[in-house]
């Protein structure tokens, strides 16, 4: 287990996904929401997407970040054939990226970054998930339902869609969650490695 000392994390983020990944880590955090405005370049690769957010989201709180703070925040992107499916606008939108995602393979990208007072380190973890055919009526039923308004690709894995259409996934279950949760212990151990030789 990471010792963190007088060390004091933050997270930058509301979802409640990620929080509860952080807790089940074994971490203490507080909350803060960042007011960043999700806009990225056009030219930006798919990959380098959801780092160039999770750094935009540090960069709006660094002010907050002192000798004995970390800041970890984080941004998820669902893709499909080089175009990112973003979280939808309505139930019609959420029923047009279920039925683009449906009976084939996505990607679920997530960028982290994490800030020291003299340190950055972002990173991303990649995720294939193979979702099988959905019926119009599963697609409909899951909306109604879970009301997926908040998720990138309009799903979250750990809910009812996930148990009755994921065939498979090549990579981080977490990572689909919201947090790559391997990646980020082990850069955050780097970290604190680093901190505690100085």
């Amino acid at each position: 287990m990471i010792n963190l000392g007088k060390t004091e994390i933050i997270l930058a983020s509301q979802s409640p996904r990620r929080q509860q990944l952080l807790k089940d880590m074994g971490f203490n955090f507080r909350v803060m929401h960042s007011e960043a405005e999700e806009i990225y370049p056009d030219n930006l690769e798919i990959k380098q997407i959801p780092v160039y957010l999770a750094q935009l989201k540090a960069n709006a709180l660094k002010s907050f970040i002192s000798e004995n703070t970390i800041l970890i925040s984080a941004d998820t992107i669902v893709a499909v054939d080089n175009e990112v499916l973003g979280k939808p606008k309505d139930e019609a939108d959420a029923f047009r990226i279920l039925k683009c995602i449906s009976g084939r393979k996505h990607q679920v990208i997530t960028g982290v970054c994490i800030k020291t007072i003299s340190k950055e380190i972002s990173f991303f973890a990649e995720s294939n998930v193979f979702f099988r055919a959905l019926s119009d009526d599963e697609i409909n039923y899951y909306i109604q339902n879970y009301k997926p308004f908040d998720k990138a690709g309009a799903y979250g894995i750990q809910e009812w869609i996930g148990y009755i259409g994921i065939e498979r996934i090549e990579g981080s279950y977490f990572n689909v969650m919201g947090l790559p949760t391997q990646m980020l212990y082990k850069e955050l151990n780097k970290l604190l490695k680093i901190k505690s030789d100085k």
